[in-house]
C-alpha cells in the first residue's frame, strides 16, 4: 500500500510501504476512515526536529476494525474506533491514575497517514463507537483523537472552573478546541490571543469572549488591562515556544494555573523567576484516552461539534498539499480521507 513519508524538511512523499499485519497478541489492524495532519507534524516537515531518515508519519486516526490479535477481548471486527496518538493498556498504575500517555507499555503511534494502521495495545488504546457513525460526524470523532483530547486536557491542567477567566495562547486546532473545552467546562470569559480573522471567527464560535491581536510585552499588558491588573485565573499554552510560555507564565494570576499542550521547543524557565509567580504550572503529553468516552458521547449528542477546525479535505495521496497548505497558514487543519 501507500503511505505518507518524511524524507527532510518540506519533502513529503506518498510511497509505496509494507502493509501492516498484527506482530503482537495485543494488536489491532483497521482501515482508516479519515486522518489528518498535526500542528506537530510541522516541527519536523520545516526542519525545527531533526529527520534523520525518512519517517512515516501521522498519528491521528479512527476506521473500521478489520483484525484483531489472540490477546484483544474489548475490541471486535467490524466496530468503528477512535484511538490516540500514545497506546496504552489501561491497566498500569499511571493509567489508573488518568496518565495513559505514560503508560508503561505506551508506543508513540505513527504510520496513521495511510489506508491501514496497526494499532498495538489495542484493547487499551481503542474505543469504539456504539454504531457506525455517519460520514459527516467523522471530522468531529476524529478531532476526539487528538487536538480535542489535547485542548481538553489543556483546560483540565489549566484548572478551569466554571466563572472563571481563561487565556489561550495559540489560534491553532488545540488552542482553538481549547476554546471549546473551556467553554464546556463553565469559563465566564475566554481570552484568545489570535491574529487570524478565520480563526477568530472559529474560536469565537466556540465560545471566545473577547480577542487579543497583540504578543510579548504588549500582549501581556492588554491581558492585564482587560483585567483590571491582576491576570487570569487560568491559562491554555498551545504553542511551545519560549515567547508564547513566557506570555502565558506573565498573563497568569499568583494561585492561577497554566495548562501547557504545545510541544516544547527551545523553552527554558527560570526557577527563580518561576518561583515568585505563585503559578501552577502543569501538561505535558495529552493523556488523551482518559477523555476519550465522554468526548465521544459529546460529539454523537451534538453537544460540540470540534471538526469545524478542519477547514481543507483533500484525498490521501494530496497530503503534501496538506502540509504545504498547514505550513503556509492557508489552513488550520487539513482533514485526509482514504
Amino acid at each position: 500500500m501507500k503511505g505518507t513519508v518524511l524524507y527532510g524538511p518540506r519533502d513529503v512523499r506518498f510511497e509505496e510501504i509494507e502493509t501492516p499485519t498484527i506482530t503482537k497478541p495485543t494488536d489491532a489492524i483497521i482501515r482508516i476512515s479519515a486522518t489528518c495532519v498535526c500542528g506537530s507534524d510541522l516541527w519536523p516537515y520545516r526542519g525545527l526536529q531533526p529527520v534523520n531518515e525518512p519517517t512515516p508519519m501521522g498519528h491521528e486516526y479512527c476506521g473500521i476494525v478489520e483484525e484483531v490479535g489472540s490477546a484483544v477481548r474489548l475490541v471486535k471486527p467490524g466496530q468503528f474506533v477512535i484511538g490516540s496518538f500514545a497506546t496504552s493498556d489501561n491497566t498500569c498504575p499511571h493509567c489508573k491514575a488518568g496518565y495513559q500517555s505514560s503508560c508503561v507499555n505506551r508506543e508513540w503511534m505513527l504510520r496513521a497517514q495511510a489506508p491501514v494502521l496497526r494499532v498495538p495495545n489495542a484493547d487499551g488504546t481503542l474505543v469504539p463507537t456504539p454504531d457506525i457513525p455517519s460520514d459527516d460526524l467523522i471530522p468531529s470523532l476524529l478531532a476526539t483523537s487528538d487536538v480535542l483530547g489535547t485542548g481538553w486536557f489543556a483546560a483540565v491542567a489549566a484548572n478551569v472552573k466554571p466563572g472563571k477567566v481563561v487565556a489561550v495562547v495559540g489560534d491553532g486546532a488545540v488552542g482553538l478546541l481549547g476554546v471549546l473545552s473551556a467553554k464546556q467546562m463553565g469559563a465566564e470569559r475566554i481570552i484568545v490571543m489570535s491574529r487570524h480573522a478565520t480563526r477568530q471567527k472559529i474560536a469565537r464560535e466556540f465560545g471566545a469572549t473577547d480577542i487579543v491581536t497583540e504578543r510579548g510585552d504588549e500582549g501581556v499588558a492588554r491581558i492585564k488591562d482587560m483585567t483590571k491588573g491582576i491576570g487570569v485565573d487560568s491559562v491554555l499554552e498551545c504553542v511551545g515556544t519560549q515567547e508564547s510560555m513566557t506570555q502565558a507564565i506573565r498573563c497568569t494570576r499568583p494561585g492561577g494555573a497554566i495548562g501547557y499542550v504545545g510541544v516544547p521547543h527551545g523553552v527554558e524557565l527560570s526557577g527563580e523567576k518561576l518561583f515568585y509567580t505563585h503559578v501552577h504550572l502543569h501538561g505535558g503529553p495529552a493523556p488523551v484516552r482518559q477523555y476519550l468516552p465522554k468526548l465521544i458521547d459529546l460529539v454523537l449528542d451534538g453537544q460540540i461539534n470540534p471538526g469545524k477546525v478542519f477547514d481543507l479535505t483533500l484525498p490521501l495521496e494530496q497530503v503534501a498539499e496538506g502540509y504545504r497548505a498547514m505550513d503556509e497558514r492557508r489552513a488550520i487543519k487539513a482533514l485526509l480521507r482514504p
